[in-house]
């Protein structure tokens, strides 16, 4: 079977385990998810998630964050860990979306990942999930999981690992694919304590079954 094939068992497999795919992270508007996932680094959706309406409710749209200033943010944020950055940076982005793009979004990728703080991970999750475009979102959950399987070899860094991925899903299928990685991850295939008896791809995993075969062996 080549990586294309196993590719496409586990869209279908995950698709049926997990059929509501979705961003892990909550947001009514597409820039609260630049802000959210800005702060999402080093940090669990969870506390991002009880820490964003406290901002919002203070700060309630593109141009009140603009016009704050840096330390009224850092203090909102704080709990979610490298708050002067991670305040640095939404302060800057939510400036160049107020000044350069009348408060929205741009619909680019180009432009997306030109925004302050903002990276191939994010811009590629506002495209798929703002935008409804081919995106591949490679966060840990995605690069763990995809070396596991064997959809990449041994690829730890990001940008390749998504280079390798566009080679081998179709793109309509790269957003949701990534979501569900999250949600198995969490569930099924978790890191350091897989629960390989209980996966639905345990049959074509890679690591299932090198796994299976090393206590076969003994």
């Amino acid at each position: 079977m080549d990586k294309k094939e196993l590719a496409l068992i586990v869209i279908d497999r995950l698709k049926e385990a997990y059929p509501d795919a979705h961003c892990t992270l909550a947001y009514d508007k597409a820039w609260q998810l630049l802000v959210s996932v800005r702060l999402a680094a080093q940090c669990t959706d969870e506390r991002v998630d009880r820490i964003t309406p406290l901002l919002y409710e203070k700060f309630p749209s593109v141009k009140a964050l603009a016009e704050a200033d840096v330390s009224a943010i850092e203090e909102i944020v704080r709990p979610c860990g490298l708050g002067n950055s991670k305040a640095r940076d939404i302060s800057k982005c939510m400036r160049v979306l107020h000044e350069k793009y009348g408060d929205r979004v741009p619909e680019t990728f180009e432009e997306i990942l030109a925004l302050p703080g903002v990276g191939r991970k994010s811009a590629n999750l506002i495209m798929g999930d703002v935008f409804g475009k081919p995106a591949i979102v490679t966060d840990t959950h995605c690069i763990r999981l995809c070396n596991l399987i064997g959809l990449v070899d041994n690829i730890k860094e990001p940008a390749r690992v998504e280079k390798a991925l566009w080679q081998i899903i179709p793109p309509e299928e790269g957003s949701d694919l990534c979501h569900r990685f999250v949600h198995h991850g969490r569930a099924v295939c978790v890191a350091r304590r897989p629960k390989c008896a209980e996966c639905c791809l345990k049959d074509v995993c890679r690591y299932a079954l090198e796994t299976y075969a090393k206590a076969s062996s003994t």
